[in-house]
């Protein structure tokens, strides 16, 4: 793929199967700023490399500002060193979220289960009261 091939908004959202909206957003939130031909939005190479790393953010639960502090610290930087430790951090902080978020799934699926057996029991108990009566 030649790099300074132009992409336009519909090439972008049937790539990555999301909508003319959601680009319009990061857009608007400065995450990706395509060239103007007229009305027509023309992205580079590196606005849809952009494009992939929010949504891959997004995919794993980082917040815009997060995505938009690994973009900005690589425009800045240029350094992939200091990118790659904040994004470690990130990926720390997210898995360690999610850690907690399965533990607390996995509590509430126990109470549930604790729940439905006593309901079982007070069925049978029931139901077997009402049989020899």
């Amino acid at each position: 793929m030649s790099e300074d091939r132009l992409f336009t908004i519909s090439d972008l959202a049937r790539e990555f199967d999301i909508t003319l909206r959601t680009i319009r957003f990061y857009e608007e939130q400065g995450l990706i700023e395509p060239q103007r031909e007229g009305r027509q939005r023309l992205f580079t190479h590196r606005d849809r490399a952009r494009l992939r790393l929010i949504l891959r953010g997004k995919r794993i639960g980082l917040a815009l500002s997060e995505i938009r502090e690994i973009l900005d610290l690589y425009e800045l930087a240029r350094d992939e060193a200091s990118q790659s430790l904040k994004l470690l951090q990130l990926l720390s902080d997210r898995k360690k979220q999610l850690e907690e978020q399965r533990h607390d799934i996995d509590a509430v699926l126990a109470e549930i289960d604790t729940l439905e057996n006593h309901c079982r029991q007070v069925i049978d108990t029931m139901t077997g009261k009402e049989a020899t009566t």
